[in-house]
């Protein structure tokens, strides 16, 4: 690889410095799209050398965002660059309207009639997919008809279909009433009988909808916007952290939203910097089903449009590989989504792990040998592979100020030191309460 962009450590093999930049290797042919994808279990160094990259990639002006922080793992960092990251969950105040128009209402009126129709599509388009897949994360698989009046709806409700030369904004809750109670001219112009009729089809997706406002992320994306993004930061994080005692489902619903939302966002920016967008823990957002992996597959799909690295973290093969049933549109779109990532970092894994990533990334023999061997005798080590050229072995190397920062293991260590404290502390008085009773014991039976 040329010596361009952020110095990850050292390749192994070759003994040389080994670097990183996916635009500068989708525009010198290496590879054909610079989204990047981490496999890696628990604790073998993934993280630390994903915000490696994140900062060693900013003097040259691409800046981060952390669409989804679960562990909270990337804020002692942010605070570290002077950035504040968004919390979400209970008891936080930010809100992210997950139909936000975001920089489309500042930029409308600039734009011709011709833009306007072709931007508000797309955008609509967008949330169509969004509000199907918190559907299906309901339990409902929405069908053509129920698209088709969400389309209707959202764009009744932005104000295009009444000519309206300015947008208004609209949240969840808003959809929701209009399926609730849909006006008459929206029943009719979806072509039903009558009310009741619309009523009664639309009852799946209105009420799985409403769980979205009544449920356990309620007032987090259904209520305008009371957060911004600060775009001259060099790193911003949505931090989901407060939300783990909520559920796998709830995190996974929330990254769904935060994905369209943030996605949405930087490609309405459109200002010319290149921007890394890091996707944790993705496997949550691939169980939700089959929209919701419409939405992330067609975000990886434009990343090199809209001048997007898309970094997203995983543990293994089968996090790609058992979605859906087999031979499932799921599992179709899953499987597919390999191909999207032209840099694949393996870090160490298990023997039968190595063997699925193997056969799932077409590995030669001595490759899957350093996945479980090699890369798992210490932390940092990775396998760094890019589509059609032979794997490098790559040691991640971080300075003291960065090991620091990047110690993801800051609460176990914290909570382990606090119970040898208190275990040191309890063995001391059992000591001394030991010796009393000893000495009582002597004294009486001198006595």
């Amino acid at each position: 690889m040329p010596a361009v962009g952020a110095r990850i450590g050292y390749d192994v093999t070759a003994g040389g410095a080994f670097y990183f930049h996916p635009v500068d290797a989708v525009l010198n042919g290496t590879c054909t799209n610079p989204n990047v994808v981490v496999f890696g279990e628990p604790g073998t160094g993934k993280s630390s050398t994903v915000v490696a990259a994140m900062l060693r990639m900013m003097p040259f002006g691409v800046k981060t965002l952390i669409s989804g922080d679960v562990k909270g793992e990337y804020t002692p960092v942010l605070k570290a660059l002077g950035a504040t990251p968004i919390v979400l969950g209970p008891g936080s105040p930010a809100r992210v309207n997950a139909l936000d128009l975001g920089p489309l209402t500042a930029r409308w009126d600039t734009w011709t009639a011709r833009r306007q129709r072709s931007e508000l599509t797309w955008i609509l388009g967008r949330w169509v997919q969004l509000l199907t897949a918190l559907a299906e994360a309901q339990g409902y698989a929405a069908t053509v008809t129920d698209e088709a009046v969400l389309a209707a709806v959202l764009r009744r409700a932005v104000g295009a279909a009444d000519a309206n030369t300015r947008l208004r904004p609209i949240t969840i809750p808003d959809v929701h009433r209009a399926l609730a109670d849909p006006p008459d001219e929206l029943w009719r112009e979806s072509r039903f009988a009558d009310r009741r009729q619309f009523l009664d089809h639309l009852r799946p997706i209105t009420d799985a909808l409403n769980n979205l406002v009544s449920g356990p992320l309620a007032g987090m994306f259904d209520a305008a916007t009371n957060v911004e993004l600060d775009w001259d930061a060099p790193a911003q994080s949505m931090d989901l952290s407060r939300l783990d005692s909520r559920g796998d489902k709830a995190v996974a619903v929330a990254l769904t939203c935060l994905g369209s939302w943030s996605a949405i966002a930087t490609d309405l920016q459109d200002d010319g910097e290149i921007r890394i967008v890091v996707r944790d823990e993705v496997w949550r957002q691939m169980r939700l089903g089959v929209r919701a992996l419409m939405s992330f597959d067609s975000e990886l799909r434009l990343s090199r449009k809209h001048k997007i690295i898309q970094i997203a973290l995983v543990h293994k093969p089968a996090d790609f590989l058992t979605v859906g049933d087999a031979g499932s549109q799921a599992a179709s779109i899953a499987r597919d989504m390999l191909s999207l990532f032209s840099t694949r970092v393996l870090f160490g894994q298990t023997t039968r792990v190595a063997t699925e990533l193997g056969d799932a990334l077409s590995l030669a023999e001595k490759e899957r040998l350093a996945i479980s061997g090699w890369a798992n005798h210490r932390r940092g080590r990775a396998l760094w592979k890019t589509e059609n050229q032979t794997g490098r072995k790559v040691q991640t190397v971080l300075s003291a100020v960065e090991r620091r920062h990047f110690d993801t293991n800051i609460q176990l260590r914290s909570t382990y030191r606090n119970s040898r404290r208190e275990t040191s502390r309890n063995s001391g008085a059992a000591d001394v309460a030991s010796g009393s009773i000893g000495a009582r014991d002597n004294q009486s039976v001198e006595t």
